[in-house]
């Protein structure tokens, strides 16, 4: 059976196949890293509160923003429980708004702590959101609390170093 013929590339005006990464050209470098700055202001990663909290002075307040049932199941240790609904209620007495918070949710398929990030926003907090969530602060191999005592997974090879440090 003969082999099947395999689909030629797009081809531009100048005769150049396609890239399909930069179909949209990529920005300048001030742009770029004007861009990346700002996303850096906005979030940080699991790796990083982790560091920070084993620091003894993270500095923020870390923040789990899901149900009840969801908190007992699993949260990082240190972390205020709020969930996002009580943020308009119950942020006032229980955050000061002179220490930022940082927001997370269960993972990277929830906008969850987005959201809860927004609401401390609009009450005058500053607020990052964690990326990532309580998901991959599991799967990188962090400590967590449970109803039943602290607990502790492996970390998963496919997101974190089986090495001390990811070298970022």
């Amino acid at each position: 059976m003969p082999m099947p013929m395999p689909m030629p590339m797009p081809v531009t005006t100048t005769g150049i196949a396609a890239n399909p990464v930069l179909r949209v050209p990529a920005a300048a470098p001030a742009e770029a890293a004007a861009h990346f700055r700002a996303a850096l202001r906005f979030q940080t990663d699991v790796s990083d509160v982790a560091a920070a909290l084993g620091s003894g002075d993270p500095g923020c307040v870390v923040l789990d923003c899901r149900s009840t049932a969801s908190w007992n199941q699993g949260h990082i240790p240190g972390a205020l429980h709020l969930p996002t609904a009580l943020i308009s209620e119950r942020a006032t007495e229980l955050l000061d708004p002179s220490v930022p918070v940082v927001t997370y949710c269960w993972g990277p398929g929830c906008n969850g702590a987005t959201r809860a990030a927004l609401a401390l926003a609009e009450l005058g907090h500053c607020v990052k959101e964690m990326i990532g969530g309580f998901e991959y602060w599991v799967r990188e191999g962090f400590a967590y609390e449970t109803e039943q005592g602290t607990a502790r997974r492996d970390a998963d090879p496919l997101t974190a170093p089986v090495t001390e440090a990811c070298g970022c």
